[in-house]
């Protein structure tokens, strides 16, 4: 048992070795696209949309193999499979970095999809939960902490190398990065063992480790939060995609819009560091109720002001993603207790990485459309997520 009661600086050390990994894996792969696409598309003779197809290509390998990397880590625990999927990212990264054609393109990514399905926070998570049980939401939003500057380092030195080594150089050099820092981080994570482990079969009602048992929760349940977190996903991605291109759209300018959109990182953290401090002593479902308003009350007031509420737009969306980011670890720890979190936590993902893979080209389209106005339809995204949350009930 003693896992399970570790002492807080214990705790501390885990949650900073497990953040800094899954900002590895985020830096190494979620952001070199924008950084490597258009290299890469010159190098190979190929379009830069074949790229970023590719990319979308492995998010859904990610979708599709999230319930499965879940289960494993309930029955094997974080350090084993965490261990094993830093190995798989350095050999999709380094199979990236050795491509000639089209064909190889897809199946570096593919292998890379393999690896993000338990290599991002999900993975994080449900590690966390078999270790902490139904008292991991501290942990939870400690790994986000972390891994919310996973942009702040990963566009500067995915730019350094490639001046300095080329795209290819580049891969490479992440590919070591997982085998030199990620994979001893993730080897040095607390060991699974009997007492520990949570099993996939133990129903959610069933105590474990002795936590009290969680509350059984109706089959509408699964359905609503896999809406949010879907619907949350898509504004979260459209917005990494094309926030510069739409606050321009807007009468920002070039600068104006980069300035302004650098300000999402810093917000997210800062939603988080809330989550941590003001808002831990709240359920976990208000907390997500009032974060999942911020992004369109942001753009109601942008649309409605311009430019200069274009501070407040941008603040209140990265802010209300960052805390939405902590609720898709928390919110099914709340419904369903820490029993088979790890499948359930995959299965309740997949319409959140299928939407990530589409945001990008819908969004566009949209933005292409009707200007401006598109974000009406990341306002009635938002809206719905919060009509979703407050139709869940929790005792």
């Amino acid at each position: 048992m003693r896992l399970l009661h570790m002492a807080p600086n214990e705790r501390v050390i885990t949650v900073a070795k497990l953040g800094s990994a899954v900002t590895i894996a985020y830096a190494s792969t979620y952001y070199i696209v924008a950084i490597l696409a258009k290299d890469m598309a010159q190098s190979l003779g190929l379009a830069a949309s074949t790229v970023f197809l590719a990319f979308s290509v492995a998010l859904l390998v990610s979708a599709a193999l999230g319930p499965i990397a879940g289960r494993f880590v309930d029955h094997y625990g974080g350090r084993l499979v965490l261990s094993c999927n830093s190995l798989v990212f350095a050999a999709g990264l380094a199979a990236l970095s050795a491509v000639q054609g089209p064909v190889g393109l897809f199946a570096a990514w593919m292998l890379i999809g393999v690896a993000m399905s338990a290599g991002f926070y999900e993975g994080a998570f449900s590690a966390l939960v078999r270790m902490y049980g139904a008292t991991a939401r501290s942990a939870i939003t400690g790994i986000t902490l972390i891994a919310g500057f996973a942009s702040t380092i990963g566009w500067p030195l995915t730019t350094w190398l490639n001046l300095e080594f080329g795209w290819r150089g580049a891969c490479l050099a992440w590919a070591a990065i997982h085998l030199l820092i990620a994979l001893p981080l993730n080897l040095l994570l607390p060991p699974a063992n009997k007492t520990q482990k949570v099993d996939a079969a133990v129903p959610a009602s069933t105590p474990v480790a002795n936590q009290p048992p969680a509350k059984s929760a109706p089959p509408s349940t699964s359905w609503l939060l896999a809406f949010v977190f879907g619907t949350t996903w898509f504004t979260s991605t459209a917005m990494a995609a094309h926030l510069p291109e739409l606050l321009q759209a807007n009468g920002v300018g070039l600068a104006s819009a980069i300035a302004l959109a650098a300000l999402v990182g810093p917000a997210q953290v800062a939603g988080r560091l809330l989550e941590y401090s003001l808002l831990r002593n709240i359920s976990a479902l208000v907390s997500a109720r009032i974060a999942s308003t911020a992004h369109a009350v942001g753009a109601l007031l942008f649309l409605a002001l311009g430019v200069p509420a274009g501070v407040v737009f941008t603040v209140l969306h990265g802010a209300g993603n960052g805390v939405m980011t902590i609720a898709n670890g928390t919110l099914p720890l709340l419904f369903f207790g820490p029993g088979g979190y790890g499948a359930r936590q995959g299965k309740l993902m997949m319409p959140a990485r299928f939407a990530q893979a589409l945001a990008p080209y819908v969004f566009g389209l949209a933005i292409e459309r009707f200007g401006p106005s598109a974000l009406w339809f990341s306002i009635a995204l938002g809206l719905a997520a919060f009509a979703a949350l407050l139709a869940l009930r929790h005792r």
